[in-house]
């Protein structure tokens, strides 16, 4: 009896601990998970610890609430100029309510993805292929926009959509390219166009400055030599009027008046010498009596200083 007795205290213990055990349920950070009581929805565990009821609840799903990458596979699409293109993307996604995704759609991840690639395939098809290379982020919005509003439904947040690759194929990638090598010689030849003209613009520019520098620099010269002319006659002038006053003074001087006599008698002596050198005929001054009467007194004249 005793050792029947055992027995049975050790399998009440071994059911008790296994009843503890289905009990307590520890759910981890940023994960939810999803109880069944009966096979029926019963309640959605936080994370932390959680009380079930032992073989009547159940944990029927297990839901991760961190943003989730979906790699979209790949697939040809068709542009609006039947251009193939070849599409791959990745989205990401997050968990925001585990009782919708759950029993929402049997399988959210697949609808996720079918739903995007029939959604990229739309927009692509509206679009010409030079557009699809320039519109990415537009695509990109118009998937998570599309996705978003069926995903609700299923308790899954659409975050964003990203285009990883676009390849169109071989022979229209080769038409692009010599497409793009011609830009880019035309660009080469228009920037050495615009460089040489700039650069007749700069030398016609520079021209007409030193013709401006030189003129500015002729005119100012002329204006330097016309008041430097005006300053010498002025000078002069004033030296001619200045010795004018200073003989007026010595004539009214003592002997002033004779000095003046013989000056003029000289003067006139030399200018009747120097015109009677320049040619070979005798120069006879038309009135001789003058001339020996200034003679005469400036002989005097000096006869008289000694």
């Amino acid at each position: 009896m005793e050792f029947g007795f055992g027995t049975v205290a050790l399998v009440i213990l071994l059911l008790a601990a296994v009843f503890v055990i289905k009990t307590i349920q520890v759910v981890p950070q940023q994960h939810a998970w999803v109880v069944e009581r009966l096979g029926k929805y019963h309640a959605t565990l936080a994370p932390g610890l959680n009380i079930v009821v032992p073989f009547v609840d159940r944990i029927a799903y297990k839901h991760s609430l961190k943003e989730i990458p979906l790699d979209v596979p790949p697939q040809v699409c068709i542009t609006k100029d039947n251009t193939q293109l070849q599409v791959d993307g990745i989205l990401y996604f997050q968990i925001t309510d585990a009782m919708r995704a759950s029993y929402g759609s049997s399988n959210y991840i697949v609808a996720i993805t079918q739903l995007a690639q029939t959604t990229l395939r739309s927009i692509i098809g509206r679009m010409e292929l030079d557009k699809t290379f320039e519109e990415r982020d537009h695509i990109n919005t118009t998937v998570v926009n599309a996705i978003d509003e069926s995903a609700a439904n299923w308790g899954v947040k659409v975050l964003r959509y990203e285009i990883k690759d676009l390849t169109p194929p071989a022979e229209i990638l080769h038409a692009m390219q010599a497409q793009i090598t011609a830009e880019r010689q035309k660009r080469a030849v228009i920037a050495a166009s615009e460089g040489r003209k700039q650069e007749q613009i700069n030398i016609a520019t520079g021209e007409k400055m030193s013709a401006i520098a030189r003129s500015e620099g002729d005119m100012q010269a002329a204006i330097n030599r016309a008041e430097g002319q005006a300053r010498a006659t002025v000078l002069l002038a004033q030296a001619n009027a200045e010795a004018v006053r200073q003989v007026g003074e010595a004539i009214v001087q003592p002997g002033g008046h004779d000095a003046v006599n013989l000056r003029v008698a000289e003067e006139y002596v030399g200018a009747f010498a120097n015109l009677a050198k320049t040619n070979n005929s005798i120069i006879v001054p038309a009135n001789l009596g003058e001339m020996s009467g200034l003679i005469a007194s400036a002989l005097q004249i000096v006869k008289a200083q000694r």
